[in-house]
């Protein structure tokens, strides 16, 4: 009788779609493995075929995919992509979603409104994904919609860094641009020496999107160097508004720092003609050519996703990764 060896060594893989290939070759350069080839195309219709050239059987996957515009076409493409794993056996399947598409929606404000934010977790876990990996979500609470482990990492620690090696912290003030964020500006405040906080009283009418009227600034910014941070800039109109608002409050300087640059329809002349001195953000979305203008800053978040892949692959711990104070 033939002898049956058996052996438990992991294998890790990684996977990407076509949302962002530049920030998956930086994840795998850092993790020093090369990703999968994987074969993917559209049909006529628009449906999406994928198909990976190597057996996947019992390795922990982790497939990476950020939820650029086309978003519903990047998202799908990752369900796919899960799909397919789970049907070639893959022992773990990860998705890592660096911009967590859909995540506003994460309540009802008024009566026959979805919940997509849950929906999106419900859709990864169905297609197969085991553990959800993700930057800076809108809400904590959409962790609490996937049934599995997540990890909520933080670019936090980075952006404060890349800001506080900038400015004089003795003249630094941190704004949350509405009362939402402020628990975000206390961290930022602890990491930079407990810096002052202020904020900006804003309203929104949930019946018009992409737009809010900002009201007075709550918190003394005189002579200050103001740093407004958020977790992303859509059509910049909120952000560009508090900068403004700031200036007229005397503030002496305004830098913006946000995680997520989805930048859509004017968000960019918005940005160029702001007198924010700087706009510091991370390449959790990719940002084109034309859409770079001088006093945009971009970090690179691949050593972070990098880590917590290894983390979670090794089996080890994320906490420092996602607790926002490392």
């Amino acid at each position: 009788m033939s002898e049956i060896r058996l052996t438990s060594e992991k294998k890790l893989r990684l996977f990407a779609g076509r949302g962002f290939p530049e920030l998956a070759d930086e994840v795998a350069a850092e993790l020093g493995i090369p990703l999968t080839p994987t074969s993917a195309y559209d049909f006529a219709n628009g449906e999406i075929f994928v198909r990976f050239e190597e057996s996947v059987r019992g390795c922990d996957a982790f497939v990476i995919q950020s939820h650029t515009t086309p978003v519903n076409k990047q998202i799908m493409e990752q369900l796919i992509m899960v799909d397919a794993l789970k049907r070639a056996s893959a022992k773990r399947i990860t998705v890592v979603a660096p911009f967590y598409g859909y995540a506003r929606q994460d309540k009802k404000s008024r009566g026959r409104e979805p919940i997509t934010a849950r929906l999106m977790a419900d859709l990864f876990k169905t297609a197969g994904a085991d553990r959800l990996m993700t930057v800076d979500l809108h809400t904590s609470q959409i962790q609490g919609f996937f049934d599995g482990p997540v990890d909520h990492l933080f670019a936090l620690p980075m952006l404060a860094n890349y800001v506080g090696s900038k400015v004089d912290r003795t003249r630094l003030t941190i704004v949350s641009p509405d009362s939402g964020r402020v628990r975000v500006a206390e961290r930022w405040s602890d990491l930079l020496g407990g810096c002052p906080i202020a904020f900006i009283h804003k309203t929104r009418d949930p019946r018009i999107p992409n737009e809010a009227t900002v009201g007075r600034v709550v918190g003394d910014v005189q002579g200050q160097t103001c740093v407004v941070i958020d977790d992303m800039i859509d059509t910049a109109g909120t952000i560009t508004k508090a900068v403004d608002a700031l200036f007229e409050a005397g503030a002496k300087d305004v830098i913006v720092a946000a995680t997520h640059a989805v930048f859509s329809g004017a968000a960019i002349d918005r940005l160029k003609n702001s007198r924010a001195s700087e706009v510091v953000i991370t390449n959790t979305l990719p940002v084109s050519e034309d859409q770079k203008f001088d006093n945009l800053t971009v970090l690179s978040i691949a050593p972070l996703l990098a880590r917590a892949i290894r983390e979670v692959f090794e089996d080890g711990s994320v906490t420092s990764l996602f607790d926002g104070h490392s």
